[in-house]
């Protein structure tokens, strides 16, 4: 019997971040406490950009922009805000956020060995490039690779998906 497998992967749906986007821009638009305080959030190359007067102000559109993003499905860990505090730039706050998508070689990394470590004997880990392959002979074992998974993915800071699975 061939083996069965499944590839872990950590990817992010374009059009419901730029949807998100976008609803956060109108809602900023048509929001009082954003009125006349330069408030915008918009795409700047591969990241997003917000801006506004205050410091606590970004902080709001952060927030705005997050929830949008979680109505729409998209997981928060995809969004990185990097340091984290707006920036001064001239006489607004600027902070640009990125949307992660792929996982990292030390993420990749850190999956295999805990699939070694916790996961059912007889599985195999395979790392190919932003992915990890995950092949058994038993579907069972891989099942139970992803409730793992699922359960330690907090530890590992990143949104996985299992897609292709035979």
């Amino acid at each position: 019997m061939a083996d069965s497998s499944f590839d872990i992967v950590s990817k992010v749906d374009r059009q419901e971040v730029d949807n998100a986007l976008n609803q956060a821009s109108k809602e900023i638009a048509q929001r009082y406490d954003f009125r006349n305080v330069g408030a915008s959030i918009e795409w700047s190359g591969e990241s997003v950009l917000m801006k506004a007067n205050s410091a606590d102000r970004v902080k709001a559109i952060v927030d705005v922009f997050e929830s949008k993003l979680f109505r729409r499905g998209v997981s928060l860990k995809a969004f990185d805000l990097g340091e984290g505090e707006p920036q001064p730039s001239g006489k607004e706050y600027q902070l640009a956020g990125t949307i992660k998508e792929g996982l990292s070689s030390e993420v990749a990394k850190k999956i295999t060995k805990m699939i070694r470590d916790e996961g059912p004997k007889g599985v195999k880990t395979q790392i190919q490039g932003d992915e990890v392959r995950v092949s058994a002979k038993s579907r069972d074992d891989l099942q139970a690779v992803q409730g793992m998974l699922k359960r330690a993915e907090d530890d590992l800071e990143t949104a996985l998906q299992f897609v292709n699975y035979r």
